[in-house]
């Protein structure tokens, strides 16, 4: 054990329970009716909330009372284990398809999302393989390569099930990793103009994926088809306004957003808390960004300093897609909102990396 561990970080601490408290009231308000109506339970989505939410947080304490410079040892065999996963996911029988995607493999009444679990398995094995390449990461083919060749071999096999909104989040985390471990300004512009293309023959190849860019562009073209979403979260945002309708009373969870305890939970926060709810969770997620840099600043080696970079810059991630994504800025990703959206993998998984995140303040080089 190392001479300078100390607490946990308590306003970290605080503001992941802030969320998840947040999150379970409105996966409730938000599910309520939809699950009563198909499970004869309004209860159903919370109650099963309730239960990730506890695994989650048992996984969180657990990860952060291990040091976190353990997994250092054992990152390569992670991340072999989540390919693995990905890899049987895709298999028929095997994998599970919901919403058009192979993305879940079924245990019992349970399901789960590899594609989740290769996020946190990826940021562990590429902090360990930067920070031993540190020096060499100036080199576009000593170190900028082959981080970028581990990036799409796992963004290759999530793009088979289809998930593009997983895999963009995943590759724009390790970059944001590579370019805080010193890769060059000038290399990643030479992929900006393949990933553009490659980004672009996705979009192409998928007719859902090119619906969800016309919907954007001119969602009152098709109001009862691919516009269908956007508008409706529109609508549950605009009436909100400043303080909301009020917690329980929103109107657009009564069959009108689809699995508005999903994707679209920010718009029906919006509609019953307002500007000053909505905004609220937006603060407690930059609380929790500052924290987290602060931990990955003042971290006693590389590795555990691009760890919690990694972690915060995912879950930033995710949560500047999916507000965008609700608020009408960028086209539907399928993207859900961290510690507030319904899901098992996710939410589970989004504690267990925050537990890291934890273990990290715990070392910290700063009393």
């Amino acid at each position: 054990m190392r001479s300078n561990e100390q607490k946990p970080d308590v306003w970290l601490v605080i503001t992941i329970l802030c969320l998840l408290i947040i999150g379970i009231v409105m996966v409730y308000s938000s599910s309520s009716i939809w699950s009563e109506y198909k499970f004869d339970d309004s209860w159903f989505y919370a109650k099963r909330q309730i239960l990730f939410a506890s695994l989650g947080l048992i996984a969180m304490y657990m990860l952060s009372r291990i040091p976190y410079f353990v997994w250092y040892k054992h990152a390569k065999l992670i991340v072999i284990v989540c390919l693995v996963f990905l890899i049987l996911v895709l298999i028929p029988g095997v994998g599970m398809v919901r919403g058009g995607a192979r993305s879940w493999i079924g245990i019992g009444m349970f399901s789960i999302q590899p594609s989740e679990f290769m996020k946190l398995g990826l940021i562990i094995f590429l902090a360990k393989f930067l920070s031993i390449r540190q020096k060499r990461m100036v080199s576009f083919q000593e170190g900028f390569l082959p981080g970028l060749a581990i990036i799409l071999i796992p963004f290759a096999l999530i793009m088979l099930q289809p998930d593009l909104g997983t895999g963009v989040v995943m590759v724009g985390t390790c970059l944001v990793m590579m370019f805080v471990a010193g890769a060059r300004i000038a290399h990643f512009m030479l992929i900006v103009a393949g990933g553009l293309a490659g980004m672009a023959g996705l979009i192409a190849s998928a007719p859902y994926r090119i619906q969800r860019i016309t919907a954007f562009l001119h969602p009152w073209e098709d109001p009862l088809g691919s516009g269908f979403q956007i508008i409706q979260s529109l609508y549950a945002i605009g009436p909100g306004g400043l303080l909301g309708l009020g917690l329980g009373k929103s109107m657009q969870k009564f069959f009108y957003l689809p699995e508005p305890q999903t994707d679209f939970i920010y718009s029906v926060l919006a509609e019953e808390l307002g500007f000053l709810g909505g905004s609220i969770v937006l603060v407690l997620f930059f609380i929790l960004l500052w924290r987290g840099v602060r931990a990955s600043l003042h971290a006693s080696d590389l590795f555990g300093s691009l760890l919690a970079l990694g972690i915060v810059g995912m879950i930033s991630i995710q949560v500047m897609i999916n507000v965008s994504v609700v608020t009408g800025l960028i086209p539907v990703t399928g993207i859900t909102l961290p510690l507030i959206s319904y899901g098992g993998s996710s939410l589970t998984l989004t504690l267990a990396a925050l537990g890291l995140l934890l273990s990290v303040s715990r070392y910290s080089n700063e009393s």
